[in-house]
């Protein structure tokens, strides 16, 4: 689910993600930066935050990772990307970046 942003923040996203709960995460083949932010005491599942910046706003590419991805002929991702659940937690991030709003 994408949420879009707009304004200049007082912030950089890795720090409105952090007070928002989020870790920082930096992908290990592809060195793409994103943000999770677990539900439990296990890896998964798990929230999954990418964010773009353009001039003036930031728009929010939120997921939630159900289970690890596996790899071989098929691609099983476990992603939900709509829902109750997702748009609750993009309606709770998106407050934290307009708290942060100058």
């Amino acid at each position: 689910m994408k949420r879009t942003l707009i304004g200049t923040f007082k912030f950089t996203p890795d720090i409105m993600m952090q007070k928002a709960g989020y870790h920082k995460h930096v992908s290990f083949k592809t060195k793409e930066t994103s943000y999770i932010r677990r539900l439990g005491s296990l890896e998964y599942p798990h929230f999954h935050v990418y964010i773009d910046v353009v001039e003036n706003s930031f728009q929010i590419n939120l997921h939630l990772d159900q289970k690890k991805p596996s790899y071989g002929e098929h691609t099983a991702h476990s992603g939900e990307y709509d829902g109750e659940f997702v748009e609750e937690e993009i309606g709770r991030v998106g407050r934290w970046f307009e708290l942060f709003l100058l």
